[in-house]
C-alpha cells in the first residue's frame, strides 16, 4: 500500500504502554484511550499517512504537546492502535476453540480477522514482524493457538499451520483493500469498469488467441464470472479450504504415526 513507512517504535516504551493503564485521565483530563481512538477513527478514513500528534490534538481539542505527556510520538501510538483493534477480537481466548472441531475453528479464526482487515484497511501498513506484543495480540495468539493444541502437531507446526491461514487472510484482504481503493479513486465499481472495457478488451485480444489462448479464456470466465478481476469473498474460501485440507492430511499423518508408535509398543 502506497504511503510513507511507520518509524519503528521504542520497545520497552510501546511495552510500558500497551500494558499499562489507558483509561486513568492525565492532568488534561485526556486518556490514553482517548488519543488511541482518535487515531482509529482517521486511519480508518484518511490512512495511516494521515495520522500524526497534530492532527488528534485538532481532533481532541487538545495541545499536540500534551499528547505527548500520553504517548511518545507516532511510533508508539501506532502500536497502541494495532492492539486496539483486535481488542474484540474474540468474547474470550476459548471462543475459536469452542468451534465444533479444529477446522471449524480455522474458518472461524479466518473470518474474524479478515472482518478487522477490511473494518481497518491502515493495518496493512503496520510493519507487524517486530510490532510489540501488546494485550490484545497476546490473548489473539493464545485463542487461535488453543483449537490445535493437542491434535499430535508439534508446537512449531501449530504455530506454523496457524501462520499459513493468517498470511492466506491477509494477503486476500490486501487484495481487496486495493480493490476497493481501485475504484473510490476511479468512481468506478468493479463491474461498471468491467463493462466499460469489456468491449474492447475482447476487440483487441482477438488477434492474440492464437498467443494466449488459455489466458484469454480464463481471464474472460473470471472476469464474467465475478463481473471483477477479483472477488475478496471467493478468494478467501477457496484459498482457505484449499489449506485447511492440507492441515487435514498432516493431523491425519501425525495420528496414524501415533497410532503405529502405540501398536508397536
Amino acid at each position: 500500500m502506497a504511503g510513507k513507512k511507520v518509524a519503528a517504535a521504542d520497545p520497552a516504551r510501546s511495552l510500558a504502554l500497551l500494558w499499562g493503564s489507558h483509561t486513568k485521565p492525565g492532568r488534561s483530563g485526556l486518556t490514553v484511550q482517548a488519543i488511541v481512538d482518535a487515531a482509529i477513527s482517521v486511519a480508518d478514513t484518511e490512512g495511516l499517512e494521515a495520522v500524526s500528534m497534530r492532527v488528534i490534538a485538532e481532533r481532541l481539542k487538545a495541545g499536540t504537546m500534551t499528547l505527548y505527556t500520553h504517548v511518545p510520538g507516532k511510533a508508539e501510538l501506532t502500536d497502541l492502535m494495532f492492539d486496539h483493534v483486535y481488542g474484540d477480537l474474540y468474547a474470550d481466548a476459548d471462543e475459536p476453540a469452542r468451534q465444533p472441531d479444529w477446522r471449524a475453528a480455522l474458518e472461524f479464526i479466518a473470518h474474524r480477522n479478515f472482518d478487522v482487515l477490511v473494518r481497518h484497511p491502515w493495518i496493512h501498513e503496520v510493519p507487524t514482524m517486530r510490532t510489540a506484543l501488546g494485550p490484545n495480540i497476546t490473548l489473539k495468539y493464545e485463542a487461535e493457538l488453543r483449537p490445535l493444541d493437542g491434535l499430535g502437531l508439534t508446537d512449531v507446526e501449530m504455530d506454523s499451520a496457524l501462520t499459513l491461514v493468517l498470511t492466506h487472510v491477509t494477503g486476500t484482504a490486501r487484495a481487496g483493500a486495493e480493490q476497493v481503493r481501485t475504484q473510490r479513486d476511479s468512481g468506478l465499481s468493479d463491474e461498471e469498469w468491467w463493462r466499460q472495457i469489456a468491449p474492447t478488451l475482447t476487440h483487441v485480444m482477438a488477434g492474440s488467441t492464437v498467443a494466449f489462448p488459455t489466458a484469454g479464456r480464463v481471464g474472460s470466465s473470471v472476469g464474467e464470472h465475478f463481473q471483477s478481476t477479483l472477488d475478496p469473498t471467493h478468494a478467501l474460501t477457496f484459498g482457505l479450504d484449499r489449506i485447511l485440507d492440507g492441515i487435514a492430511l498432516l493431523i491425519a499423518s501425525r495420528s496414524e504415526n501415533q497410532q503405529h508408535q502405540a501398536d508397536q509398543g
